[in-house]
């Protein structure tokens, strides 16, 4: 296997403090591209390869980025419909799927134009996830209080490696109605970050996450709520705001919303009955 490139790096600055000048080493969230190439099988043409996303990530379980990435966007149910995986060079991911696993490349493409925010409307965007097969996350028992969600706050810097050096990586943290990290993952990119929850928990036969909660360390955005919920976890706590599409996206689809966590409240935009006294 070609060695990833390391997720971290140095660099020489000049730091003023208080109108004193010190020059010295600091560490960097490293930035590079992953290309994810698709293998499958067309009706008509036969085998196929293409490149279907690339993406600047934060180097590091490459794989399971790849893999949520693929169960996000609704390529693979499920991790028999990969036949295999591959780090075929450091910035590229190769992914075959199975001859009867069906992908259609017109509905991604049409997806990442929904969702990259080119003019579409809010309104098309949610009713892109009903066509996808999106539904709403009913019949979940999951349910926790206030004070252990604030436990999971707590927790979070701990686990947070790559922030503690660099102060430039975002965090996804999955946990369960007990206050107990499941898994934590980092990266430049937030929806990166996500996808390396999700394809963790694919590799761990963990989803549906429906008896687990997922706190992000910044916003909550439209893309990173369809991640979750494509991956069926029915609450998603935010440190910092929602965008008014994520808000919408929490209420179609019965997803309990939580923003600006911290250690004295916290607002609840949709969902109270999943939070007890």
């Amino acid at each position: 296997m070609p060695p990833v490139p390391s997720s971290l790096s140095t660099t020489r600055l000049i730091r003023w403090r208080d109108g004193r000048r010190t020059e010295l080493d600091d560490t960097l969230a490293v930035e590079e591209p992953l290309e994810i190439r698709l293998g499958y099988r067309d009706a008509r043409k036969g085998r196929i390869h293409k490149s279907i996303a690339i993406t600047m990530r934060t180097p590091g379980d490459d794989s399971a980025l790849a893999l949520g990435f693929l169960y996000s966007e609704s390529i693979i149910k499920n991790l028999s419909q990969v036949q295999s995986l591959e780090q075929a060079t450091a910035n590229v991911i190769r992914i075959e799927l199975d001859d009867a696993a069906i992908f259609d490349a017109v509905r991604l493409e049409r997806n990442f134009y929904v969702t990259s925010s080119c003019g579409v409307c809010g309104k098309s965007s949610l009713e892109s996830l009903s066509l996808a097969g999106f539904s709403s996350v009913d019949n979940d028992n999951f349910r926790i209080s206030l004070a252990r969600l604030q436990q999971v706050l707590q927790q979070l810097p701990l686990q947070q490696k790559l922030f503690r050096l660099t102060g430039g990586n975002h965090a996804m943290a999955l946990f369960d109605a007990h206050a107990n990290l499941v898994q934590v993952t980092e990266d430049v990119g937030r929806h990166n970050a996500m996808d390396k929850l999700i394809g963790r928990c694919l590799q761990q036969q963990q989803l549906p996450l429906s008896q687990f909660g997922i706190l992000f360390s910044g916003r909550a955005s439209f893309e990173l709520m369809q991640k979750a919920l494509a991956a069926g976890c029915p609450l998603l706590a935010a440190v910092g705001a929602p965008s008014s599409l994520a808000v919408e996206l929490a209420r179609e689809y019965n997803l309990t919303l939580i923003g600006f966590l911290h250690d004295k409240g916290c607002n609840i935009y949709n969902g109270a009955f999943r939070i007890i006294d």
